[in-house]
C-alpha cells in the first residue's frame, strides 16, 4: 500500500453542483440510433425463367435438408419444409416430407397439429380425399385428441356429406370421450332436425356417463321439442336410478330441484309439491339449503298461507341447527330453535290437530345436554334458562306436572352448589310447588338461604 502511485487514485470531485446543460438517456439513445450506419439489404432477385426456379428450389431444398438433417426432431423445421413445397405448388413433395416427418415421431400431438393446418392447402387444391386419408389416420392414431375429431367432422359437414359426420361421430363415441363430444354429436343431428336421432344420442350419453347433470340436459331436451311425458319419464328414470337412499338423494339434488321446477312450468303444482316434499323428507336439514329455498319460493308463489309457514319453518330450523352444528354451545341459538318448535306446535295445536311435543322436547334434551365446560357462574347463567324455559313449557302448553316436577329435580342436581347455586331455579321450584298446593315438596329451606341471592340473579 505504501508504494502505490498516488496518480492512480480517483481524481477528487471538487465541485459537486449539478451541471448547466443536463444530458437525459433519451438524448444519448437518439444520438446513438443517428450515428448508427444503416443496415446493408440484400437485393431482391426475381426469376426469369423455368432453369432458375429449379436452381433455386433445388438451393432451398438443400437447405431445408441440411437442418432436418442437423434437427431432425424439429417440428418447426419439417413443417417450413412442408409448408414451403406446398407455396410452390409441389403437392406430393409436401406430403412426402410430411411422411418422412411421421416416421420420426408417429404420434406427435404437435407435428399432426401441424399437418392438420396443411390440409386447407389440400382443400383449396381440391385434393379432398388426401385430406380425409390424412383425417382418417389422424384419429386412428391419435384417437383421444379432440381437436382431431372436431376439424374431421367440419371437414364432412363442409362438404354436406352428413352420413359421413355421422359416421365419424360414432367411431368417436366407441372411445367414450368427454360430454362436450356427445353434445356436439346432438348438436349436429339437432341442426338437420334429427330429433328421434338425437334423443337415442341422449340415451347413449347417459349409459356412458350417468351423472345428475347430464339427466336433467336430456330431460330439457325432451320438454323443448314438446315431449312433456317423454320428459317424465326421463326424470323417473333418473331417480329410479340413483335411489333412496341418504347420499345418492344428496347427490341427485339437482335432478329432483328440475323435475320439480318442469312441473311448475307445466302447471303440475301438486306434482312439484311431491317432488320437493320426497326430496327434502330423504334429506338432512344441513345438506338440503339450497332446495329448500327453492322450495320455499315455490310455495310462495304457488302455495297457500299454511305450506308458506311450514316451509319458512323449515328453512329456519335448517338455519339453526348449522349454527348448532358450529358452536353446540351457542345456547342464543337453543333458545331460537326452542322457541320455533314451540310455536311450531302451538300453531298445531290451534288448528285443532292432535299432535304431541316431541320434537320440542327432543330440541331442550339436546340443549341441556350441553354442559357448560367450566365451572364460573357466568358461563351457567344462559344455560338455566333453559332449564326454567323447559319446566314453563312442560307445566303451560303441555300440562305434564310429574314432567315438570322432573325437570326442576334434574336442574337442582346437576348445578355444582359447592361452587355456586342460582337463587331463581330454587324459588322458580317452590313456586311450582305451591302452585300444585304441595307445600311440603317445596324446598321452604332453600327459600330463605337464597332469598338474597335472587336479587344478584
Amino acid at each position: 500500500m505504501a508504494g502505490r502511485d498516488p496518480r492512480d487514485r480517483a481524481p477528487r470531485v471538487r465541485n459537486r453542483a449539478p451541471a448547466a446543460v443536463q444530458i437525459t438517456a433519451e438524448q444519448l439513445l437518439r444520438e446513438a440510433q443517428e450515428r448508427q450506419e444503416p443496415a446493408i439489404q440484400a437485393p431482391k432477385q426475381r426469376v426469369q425463367d423455368l432453369e432458375e426456379l429449379s436452381e433455386f428450389q433445388a438451393r432451398k431444398r438443400t437447405e431445408f435438408e441440411s437442418r432436418i438433417r442437423y434437427s431432425r426432431d424439429s417440428i418447426l423445421a419439417w413443417t417450413k419444409y412442408a409448408q414451403w413445397e406446398a407455396s410452390h405448388n409441389e403437392y406430393e413433395r409436401s406430403r412426402s416430407v410430411f411422411e418422412r416427418a411421421l416416421d420420426v415421431d408417429p404420434r406427435s400431438v404437435d407435428l399432426w397439429a401441424m399437418q392438420i393446418k396443411y390440409t386447407d392447402m389440400e382443400l383449396k387444391a381440391r385434393n379432398i380425399n388426401h385430406a380425409r386419408n390424412l383425417f382418417d389416420r389422424a384419429i386412428t392414431l391419435l384417437p383421444r385428441v379432440d381437436a382431431l375429431w372436431y376439424k374431421y367432422v367440419y371437414l364432412e359437414e363442409l362438404l354436406l356429406n352428413v352420413s359421413g359426420a355421422r359416421q365419424i361421430f360414432e367411431r368417436w363415441m366407441q372411445w367414450e370421450p368427454n360430454d362436450k363430444a356427445w353434445q356436439s354429436y346432438i348438436k349436429l343431428e339437432e341442426r338437420y332436425n334429427e330429433l328421434d336421432r338425437a334423443s337415442a344420442i341422449y340415451e347413449r350419453w347417459i349409459a356412458c356417463r350417468p351423472i345428475p347433470k347430464n339427466w336433467v340436459t336430456w330431460a330439457k331436451f325432451e320438454e323443448d321439442r314438446g315431449q312433456p311425458d317423454k320428459a317424465r319419464e326421463v326424470f323417473q328414470t333418473a331417480l329410479e336410478f340413483f335411489g333412496d337412499e341418504e347420499e345418492q338423494v344428496e347427490k341427485a339434488q339437482s335432478v329432483f330441484a328440475a323435475f320439480a321446477r318442469m312441473e311448475t312450468r307445466l302447471k303440475e303444482f301438486e306434482r312439484a309439491r311431491v317432488i320437493y316434499k320426497f326430496a327434502l323428507a330423504r334429506l338432512p336439514r344441513s345438506k338440503s339449503a339450497s332446495l329448500y329455498a327453492q322450495y320455499t319460493k315455490f310455495e310462495k308463489q304457488h302455495g297457500d298461507r299454511a305450506g308458506v309457514e311450514l316451509t319458512v319453518l323449515g328453512k329456519r330450523r335448517i338455519q339453526y341447527e348449522e349454527e348448532l352444528a358450529y358452536d353446540p354451545t351457542n345456547y342464543d341459538a337453543w333458545f331460537s330453535l326452542a322457541r320455533l318448535e314451540e310455536d311450531a306446535y302451538r300453531a298445531d295445536r290451534e288448528d285443532g290437530e292432535n299432535v304431541e311435543p316431541t320434537r320440542v322436547r327432543e330440541v331442550y334434551e339436546r340443549a341441556v345436554a350441553n354442559v357448560p365446560p367450566a365451572l364460573e357462574k357466568r358461563y351457567w347463567r344462559r344455560y338455566i334458562y333453559l332449564w326454567l324455559q323447559y319446566a314453563a313449557f312442560e307445566e303451560i302448553d303441555t300440562k305434564d306436572y310429574d314432567r315438570v316436577r322432573d325437570v326442576y329435580k334434574a336442574a337442582i342436581k346437576l348445578v355444582p352448589h359447592k361452587s355456586f347455586t342460582f337463587a331463581k331455579l330454587w324459588l322458580a321450584y317452590a313456586y311450582f310447588e305451591i302452585r300444585r298446593l304441595d307445600v311440603s315438596a317445596a324446598p321452604l329451606h332453600r327459600l330463605y338461604r337464597v332469598r338474597d341471592a335472587s336479587a344478584r340473579v
